[in-house]
C-alpha cells in the first residue's frame, strides 16, 4: 500500500484489501519487532562474511561460519536472508550441454500415448539416458527396462 500511495488513497486500497486504516497506519508506526531486528543484525553478519570470502560464499559455508562463531540458525533462514540481499554464492561447477535439439527436426512421436503399463513381459520397454559427472568426465549412463 506504501508503494501506491501516490495513485491511490488510503482508505480505497484498505477497502478493496480488506484491512483496516487503522491497521495501516499503526503497521507503520511500530517499532519493529525482535525477529526484524534479529534479522538485520544477522544479515550484516552474513554479509561481513559474504564479502570477507570476497563474495564467493555461498548458504553452507556462510552457515558453517556462524556455526564456528557460536551462532546457532538455520540453513533456510540464511537462504532467505541471502536472498532478499542479493547475495549469491560463486559455483565452480560448469554447465554442460550434452544435447542441442535442432529446431528445424520434427520432434519424435509419442508410440504409447504416455501409457507405461504393460500386461505381460517383452511388450513395452523403455530407455532413458544420463550423465554423470567424474573427475576425468563425463560417464554417459543409459537405462532399458522392461515397463512389466
Amino acid at each position: 500500500m506504501t508503494a501506491n500511495q501516490a495513485e491511490y488513497p488510503v482508505q480505497m486500497m484498505s477497502r478493496t484489501l480488506g484491512v483496516s486504516r487503522s491497521g495501516f497506519y499503526a503497521y507503520h508506526s511500530r517499532p519493529p519487532s525482535d525477529r526484524q531486528v534479529a534479522d538485520a543484525t544477522l544479515t550484516d553478519r552474513i554479509a561481513t562474511i559474504y564479502e570477507a570470502s570476497k563474495q564467493t560464499y555461498g548458504v553452507p559455508r556462510i552457515h558453517a561460519e556462524l556455526a564456528d562463531e557460536g551462532v546457532h540458525v538455520g540453513r533456510k533462514r540464511i537462504e532467505q536472508l541471502m536472498k532478499a540481499k542479493g547475495l549469491r554464492g560463486v559455483s565452480r561447477r560448469k554447465f554442460v550441454v550434452t544435447t542441442e535439439r535442432n529446431p528445424h527436426a520434427r520432434p519424435a512421436s509419442d508410440l504409447v500415448d504416455r501409457n507405461f503399463y504393460a500386461d505381460a513381459p517383452n511388450w513395452l520397454w523403455v530407455a532413458d539416458i544420463t550423465f554423470v559427472p567424474t573427475w576425468t568426465g563425463f560417464l554417459y549412463m543409459a537405462v532399458v527396462l522392461d515397463a512389466f
